[in-house]
């Protein structure tokens, strides 16, 4: 049996290892539902159109908290699933995303998973010695108010410059 290295212990890998296991998860539940093309990143900008109607992908991008690229990545996919369609903006750099009517159809499916993925979280954090998401804001918190790139800094014995302007 190979023993784990330290590394495996690192929180980045467990924050990926954990969001691999939610998200897994939460896609099979899709599959199971007869929807093998949605996806877990599908939800934020589609809960995102449900509640405030047709956006432009900037907007959207602010509402769901991603950036213009990630959001864009992301309604492609959601166009190729059939979910939304995009129309010109007002100017020709706009486009604007709205549902189709094929993901009027689903919400209902959709919606129940939502539903139920929440209530399954809230039983999760039930088991945790804190809630999940109460622990992920505060960690945000944390590293708006100080990044994590100044806290590996102070950490370093010598600014990575110097130790290379030294080899």
């Amino acid at each position: 049996m190979v023993t784990p290295s330290p590394d495996r212990e690192a929180v980045g890998t467990l924050m990926r290892h954990v969001l691999e296991l939610l998200d897994g998860d939460v896609a099979a539940v899709y599959r199971d539902a007869g929807l093998p093309e949605y996806r877990p990143r599908f939800s934020p900008p589609i809960r995102a159109l449900v509640a405030a109607g047709p956006m432009t992908i900037r907007d959207l991008a602010t509402a769901v908290g991603v950036t213009h690229s990630a959001a864009s990545q992301t309604v492609a996919q959601l166009t190729r699933a059939g979910l939304v369609e995009l129309s010109p903006g007002t100017d020709a750099r706009q486009r604007i995303v709205t549902l189709t009517g094929r993901a009027r159809e689903l919400l209902p499916v959709i919606e129940a998973e939502w539903a139920a993925t929440a209530a399954a979280m809230r039983e999760l954090d039930a088991e945790l010695p804190m809630p999940l998401a109460g622990l992920l804001r505060a960690v945000e918190a944390a590293l708006r108010d100080r990044p994590f790139r100044e806290r590996i800094q102070a950490c370093l014995p010598d600014p990575p410059q110097a130790a290379l302007e030294n080899s």
